[in-house]
C-alpha cells in the first residue's frame, strides 16, 4: 500500500509523510523503525491471495494499525501510535500521560525564582512598563543582582551592562513565559498579575504557578527566539519524549550526547533540515541545537535537571546532566 504523501507519516513523528520521511524514501533511507515493519509486511504479502483489492488494502491497513500499536526500538518502548499522541497532544491524553495541576514540593528552578522576583515587583500597584514594552530597567538589574549574585552580575555585565529588560534574557524570557500563561498582562501601561493568578498564588502558592509556567513555555513560547538556528520545530513538539527520556534515564549522570543521540535516532528526519555548512556536519548542528534548546534552555531553566559544565572549558558543547526530582512531580507517564 502506498503512503499518500498527505498521510501522517508512519515513523510515528506525527508530521504528514511529505514533510517528514518522504524524501528520505526517495534517497535510499528508511525512517526510524519502518526498515522492520516494512520488511515484516512484504515477507507477509508473499504468498497471499486477495478477493478484491479492498480486502488487500484491509489486510495491510489492519497490519499498520498493529504496527503502529508496536514498541519501537528508537522510541524507547513507546510505539509510533503514542509518540504521536506525545507529540500532537501532549496535555491531551491522560491515558498516556498526565501533569500535575499544583506539585506537592516547592518548585525550585531558575524561572520560579524569576517569577516570584517579578511578582513581588508587580505587586498591588503594578510595574510601569518602558515605552517600548519592557519592563523597567532598574528592576531588570535588580533583578539580575538577585538572580546571579554579586561575582555572576559582575561576569555578566563585564562587556556591556543591562540597560534593557532583553539584555538580562533569563528575565525576559521569564516574562514572556509569564504572559502566554496569562500570569500577568499589561494594563494601561503597567505590568500587572492577571486575576486568575492571584487566585493561584492565594490558593496554591508557587507550586500551582509552576504546572502553567511549564505548559507555556512547552507549547506557546518559541524555543528558536535568538538562537540563530533552523527551525528545526521537532526539538520543540518532542519536548515530552524528552521528559519521557529524562525519567527513564535521568537518575545516573549522563552526557547531554546521549540524549541528543537518541533523540537523532527517533527522528531522524530532521536532518533533511540542517543546512550544508563547510566545517559542521548535520548531526553536529541538531546536536548542538538539542542540547542547547531542549537540554539547558528547557530542561536546566525549569529546574528539572542539574547540570555540569567542564569548568576548563566554558565553551564546550558537552555536558553531564541528571534528573532533578522536579521532574518526577511535574508529569507521570502511563505507558
Amino acid at each position: 500500500m502506498k503512503i499518500g504523501r498527505n498521510d501522517l507519516c508512519p515513523c510515528g513523528s506525527g508530521i504528514k509523510y511529505k514533510k517528514c520521511c518522504a524524501g528520505k524514501d526517495e534517497t535510499g533511507g528508511e525512517p526510524a523503525g519502518m526498515g522492520e515493519v516494512m520488511g515484516e509486511l512484504r515477507q507477509l504479502l508473499q504468498g497471499q491471495s486477495f478477493g478484491s483489492l479492498e480486502d488487500a488494502n484491509a489486510f495491510i491497513g489492519n497490519f499498520i494499525q498493529k504496527s503502529s500499536q508496536a514498541p519501537i526500538d528508537d522510541f524507547h518502548g513507546l510505539s509510533s501510535e503514542q509518540m504521536h499522541r506525545l507529540l500532537h497532544f501532549p496535555f491531551e491524553t491522560p491515558e498516556l500521560v498526565t501533569f500535575a495541576s499544583r506539585i506537592d514540593i516547592a518548585p525550585e528552578a531558575p524561572i520560579m525564582t524569576l517569577f516570584r522576583l517579578l511578582a513581588d515587583a508587580i505587586g498591588e500597584e503594578g510595574l510601569k512598563a518602558t515605552a517600548t514594552g519592557n519592563l523597567p530597567r532598574n528592576f531588570c538589574r535588580d533583578a539580575a543582582l538577585a538572580f546571579l549574585g554579586e561575582e555572576g552580575y559582575r561576569k555578566r555585565t563585564r562587556y556591556g551592562g543591562i540597560n534593557a529588560e532583553p539584555d538580562f534574557s533569563e528575565l525576559h524570557v521569564t516574562r514572556l513565559t509569564a504572559d502566554l500563561a496569562g500570569l500577568t498582562r499589561k494594563y494601561k501601561g503597567k505590568f500587572i498579575l492577571g486575576s486568575e493568578c492571584r487566585k493561584i498564588l492565594v490558593k496554591d502558592g508557587l507550586p500551582g504557578i509552576y504546572p502553567r509556567l511549564l505548559r507555556a513555555f512547552a507549547r506557546e513560547y518559541n524555543w528558536g527566539y535568538k538562537d540563530r538556528y533552523q527551525e528545526f520545530s521537532i526539538i520543540q513538539h518532542s519536548f515530552l519524549f524528552t521528559l519521557y527520556l529524562l525519567q527513564r534515564f535521568g537518575a545516573e549522570w549522563r552526557t547531554s550526547t546521549f540524549y541528543a543521540d537518541i533523540f537523532l535516532r527517533a527522528f531522524p528526519a530532521v536532518l533533511g533540515e540542517a543546512r550544508p555548512y563547510p566545517f559542521e556536519s548535520a548531526e553536529e548542528q541538531i546536536t548542538r541545537c538539542y542540547t542547547i534548546r531542549a537540554l539547558d534552555r528547557f530542561a536546566e531553566f525549569l529546574g528539572l535537571v542539574e547540570i555540569e559544565r567542564d569548568p576548563a572549558d566554558k565553551y564546550a558543547n558537552e555536558f553531564r546532566l541528571r534528573k532533578l526530582p522536579l521532574v518526577d512531580h511535574v508529569v507521570h507517564f502511563h505507558a
